[in-house]
């Protein structure tokens, strides 16, 4: 395994639902790379869900990843909610439909190609690496309001 890639991912809508963006900052040694995109009408989940698995597609190849997000949603989705999900054929434990099944689907798919572990940080507590995820989310909504715009 090559050295460990280091990913911040963040989210943001303006309205829920509403204009939305995501933001990776990517860290491997002492390079680093920044992504953004974002969609005219969303949610803030799909958003969050969108940066993890944007992040984890610009790696070109297998590598073990510690990736940060300030959303529970997607850090208890991944590591406690979908197998369970999966047992039961992608319903929730009150066989629900899971919200946002196909861009789980395809995080699983991501992560499946990786070493990821996964880490819960504070959102706008100060963290350098979340800021400039969230300013990157701010920057994909802003990308996806021009973008309507024409």
């Amino acid at each position: 395994m090559s050295k460990r890639v280091t990913l911040y991912t963040d989210g943001a809508c303006k309205g829920n639902p509403g204009p939305g963006g995501w933001g990776v900052l990517l860290r491997y040694g002492d390079k680093s790379r920044e992504l953004c995109g974002g969609e005219a009408d969303t949610t803030n989940n799909r958003m969050e869900l969108m940066a993890a698995i944007e992040g984890l597609k610009a790696l070109r190849r297998s590598c073990p990843v510690d990736l940060y997000t300030d959303s529970q949603y997607v850090r208890k989705g991944i590591t406690e909610w979908m197998t369970g999900w999966k047992r039961n054929g992608w319903k929730t434990a009150a066989r629900k439909p899971v919200k946002n099944e196909d861009l789980w689907r395809t995080l699983d798919e991501e992560v499946a190609r990786h070493e990821v572990k996964w880490h819960w940080v504070k959102g706008h507590s100060g963290v350098p690496d979340n800021e400039r995820a969230d300013a990157l989310a701010n920057l994909g909504i802003e990308k996806a309001a021009a973008k309507r715009k024409g």
